[in-house]
């Protein structure tokens, strides 16, 4: 009798062999061998609790920044989502904005304007969530979570509550030291600096004007391909090495931004991957630069 015949009992939903693409922005990979939608935190609390240690946990966000391979995950992948992981409120006492990790980067930058809080404009600019914005330190046009984040807290692979400061994230250039499968975010708490609602909605538009002109956000992307090496910029890397624009099996860099992966349509996720590693390949090659993926790939090749 294997472990999943013996799962937990769960107040959410446990789908066996579930497609995880329809859960990313990419479209593409495999099944989870069990995908876990908790009902609310003591869901997912309980459910680690009582599920084997040796049964590997993957967490999944809106998958803004992921690609999953086609053999798909092994073990338990768990995705937060809904109105019990995804609320925002304010705490204009203490100049606080504590979010879910199901909220959009977006929602928490739109209520802290609301509130009459600078400082997370940026937010409005990511397209993912909370949850994945502490994992990988989430940030855009020169500020990153790391300069907002006060707190987190959530449940380690045991079940057991831990509560993170913003020095126990270790915050270097989209990077922390969260463990892979290690922690499972409750909520974050962020502060913001008091300022006109006017001029930080301003701020904030001119931001997504920025992007809807710059990046292939309607495309099937996954946001930027590769972290920017010291010194250099990705996308110009990618564009003086012909990668801009050529296909390569159902993948391409965006004509539009060369550091942006996207499904031309009918792609597979090796294609996406095998096209990030020709060109981490060749732009090493011509350059001696090493281009390191910023978007995640998770599971087993097809």
């Amino acid at each position: 009798m294997t472990w999943k015949t013996q799962l937990p009992a769960v107040r959410g939903k446990l789908l066996l062999d579930e497609p995880l693409g329809p859960f990313t922005w990419f479209r593409v990979g495999g099944p989870a061998e069990v995908l876990f939608l908790p009902a609310d935190a003591d869901d997912l609390r309980d459910f680690l609790k009582a599920l084997p240690p040796e049964v590997p946990v993957q967490a999944l966000g809106v998958g803004s920044n992921v690609i999953i391979r086609d053999g798909g995950v092994e073990g338990v992948v768990i995705r937060c989502a809904g109105r019990a992981f995804g609320e925002v409120t304010v705490d204009l006492d203490d100049n606080l904005i504590i979010a879910g990790p199901a909220a959009l980067d977006a929602s928490v930058a739109r209520a802290a304007a609301r509130a009459g809080l600078g400082g997370l404009e940026f937010y409005v600019g990511i397209p993912g969530t909370v949850g994945g914005a502490l994992t990988m330190n989430a940030g855009c046009y020169g500020r990153e979570t790391q300069d907002i984040l006060v707190s987190a807290w959530g449940y380690d692979r045991s079940g057991e509550m831990r509560v993170w400061s913003n020095e126990d994230f270790g915050f270097t250039y989209r990077h922390t030291e969260v463990p892979e499968g290690g922690m499972f975010w409750v909520q974050a708490m962020f502060r913001g600096t008091p300022d006109d609602p006017a001029d930080v909605r301003d701020r904030m538009a001119e931001i997504t004007a920025r992007r809807e002109t710059t990046q292939p956000i309607r495309e099937k992307t996954g946001g930027s391909t590769f972290k920017n090496p010291p010194g250099h910029s990705s996308w110009k890397l990618v564009d003086e090495a012909g990668w801009r624009g050529k296909p390569f099996g159902g993948a391409m860099f965006s004509p539009l931004h060369s550091n942006f992966l996207i499904n031309t349509g009918e792609a597979t996720a090796a294609d996406l991957e095998g096209l990030g590693d020709a060109v981490r390949a060749d732009v090493l090659a011509k350059t001696g630069v090493q281009l390191d993926w910023e978007i995640k790939r998770i599971g087993r090749p097809g």
